[in-house]
């Protein structure tokens, strides 16, 4: 009985020294941070809107190019996609841009002239990432 007196006695000292005293709870509550509330909508210019790239009514006797990425499973992906669009659509013609240098947009490249021209001669591109 008395072991759970002390027991319990112990508890209740633990218990007080991890209380803050009252002292020390009111120099907590005069010391404060402020923080400044800041909108997250930013004052931009306005910029005219402008709808999504016009879409084909189907890839029937349309030229598709085909892009690859610089990733390793980019350029078996495109040549299953182009195999299956085949099958589908026998009349269509492919062409193929492989991409070769990594993480940099194709316009950013040597490759510039090359990569416009071939967006301008075909009807629409699949692109392959290869992830």
């Amino acid at each position: 009985m008395w072991r759970l007196i002390w027991l319990m006695a112990i508890m209740l000292l633990v218990m007080m020294a991890m209380c803050p005293f009252a002292g020390a709870s009111e120099q907590v509550k005069t010391d404060r941070t402020v923080f400044e509330v800041l909108n997250p909508w930013a004052d931009a210019d306005p910029v005219a809107q402008r709808g999504i790239s016009k879409r084909i009514d189907t890839i029937s006797g349309k030229k598709i190019g085909l892009f690859a990425n610089f990733k390793r499973a980019a350029k078996p992906i495109i040549t299953e996609v182009e195999k299956r669009l085949k099958e589908r659509f026998p009349d269509i013609d492919t062409t193929l841009f492989d991409s070769t240098l990594p993480n940099v947009t194709e316009t950013e490249t040597v490759n510039k002239e090359k990569f416009t021209a071939w967006a301008k001669g075909v009807d629409a591109v699949i692109a392959a990432v290869g992830d």
